[in-house]
């Protein structure tokens, strides 16, 4: 595993994702550093973790912070254009034998014409602005490892959760509908097959690349093997809920697009696609790494949750109004 003593820096480090990186590498005992604006995002840090304030963005901040010192690892948790990718080069160049760069595997060939996606699947996605800019960030970062030795290790996740996040479109507001005897939406016919990894599981995986030298100019998916249909990940989110007559309207991402761009890109970038990915590469780097939380389990997780934090219980009334029109247009 991961030497004890590493140290790693994490910009952000209070989201998702990053929150459940940040204890796992605490609990290896690896030396971790947050820099952030100084906010949580209600995921405190764990005891030992050192915090730094600044606004990534304000690069004489970002220097303030950190001084001459120097990291094993960089993380960026919250680059997404290739100019913050730029500016990272430019300033952590020297400073770090490791830059990570949390891509997505949105950005592989979308629809994929060849499953399991693997990292030698090409990335392609003309649908998603998101994932088109991942791309540009990971060709500028490859150019620099190539031409000036910057030593970047890329880190694709796909959907990837803890217990505040739930995969349906408006997110708690589908438990609600589902609550209230109303209609899902449901992409397509619901049988594409959707990948579903809990953050403390690709932790595990994640911190494994930390510090280790194999991994530069290298890319790795990071995922579970769990890939239910759609319909599967509704019946098991409302299963969680106490809810036993589900009611789905399956329509098509075209549709959706054609009234909420926003939502449509998301599916007909990602969602709407079956994705099932090959996870060889992580292991043969990182061999304890074992996906150990199916997601019947992680959604009641998630429902328990909200039932904790009521305040939470949001429900979008634009997308709700929006799901009864498509629900009133294509149920059968």
């Amino acid at each position: 595993m991961t030497s004890n003593g590493a140290s790693v820096l994490f910009i952000g480090g209070s989201g998702v994702i990053s929150a459940a990186c940040v204890t796992e590498a605490t609990r290896q005992g690896i030396d971790v550093t947050v820099l952030n604006r100084g906010t949580t995002g209600g995921r405190p840090l764990p005891e030992g973790v050192e915090r730094l304030q600044a606004d990534v963005s304000d690069r004489d901040a970002l220097a303030a912070a950190l001084g001459d010192r120097r990291f094993d690892s960089v993380v960026n948790w919250i680059a997404f254009t290739p100019d913050q990718v730029q500016a990272d080069i430019d300033f952590f160049a020297g400073r770090t034998n490791q830059y990570v760069f949390i891509s997505s595997a949105s950005a592989y060939q979308t629809p994929a014409t060849h499953l399991p996606i693997t990292e030698s699947t090409p990335l392609k996605n003309p649908f998603w602005q998101y994932s088109r800019d991942k791309i540009a960030c990971e060709d500028l970062l490859m150019q620099a490892y190539r031409e000036q030795d910057f030593p970047v290790t890329i880190v694709r996740p796909s959907h990837t959760y803890d217990e505040t996040k739930l995969p349906l479109s408006g997110g708690w507001t589908a438990v609600a509908r589902m609550r209230a005897g109303k209609p899902v939406i449901i992409t397509g016919d619901g049988s594409s097959l959707w990948t579903l990894t809990h953050s403390r599981d690709f932790a595990v995986g994640f911190t494994g690349l930390l510090d280790n030298a194999s991994a530069i100019g290298e890319a790795f998916t990071i995922t579970s093997d769990e890939a239910p249909t759609w319909n599967a990940i509704a019946h098991e989110i409302a299963a969680a809920a106490g809810v036993e007559d589900l009611q789905i309207v399956h329509v098509p991402a075209d549709a959706i697009n054609a009234v909420d761009a926003e939502w449509g890109a998301a599916l007909l970038g990602d969602k709407a696609n079956s994705s099932v990915f090959d996870n060889s590469k992580i292991r043969s780097l990182v061999p304890w790494y074992r996906p150990r939380t199916p997601y019947r389990q992680g959604v009641r997780e998630v429902i328990a949750w909200y039932e904790a934090h009521p305040e939470e219980q949001v429900v979008d009334e634009r997308l709700d109004a929006l799901m009864d029109q498509l629900a009133e247009r294509w149920a059968v």
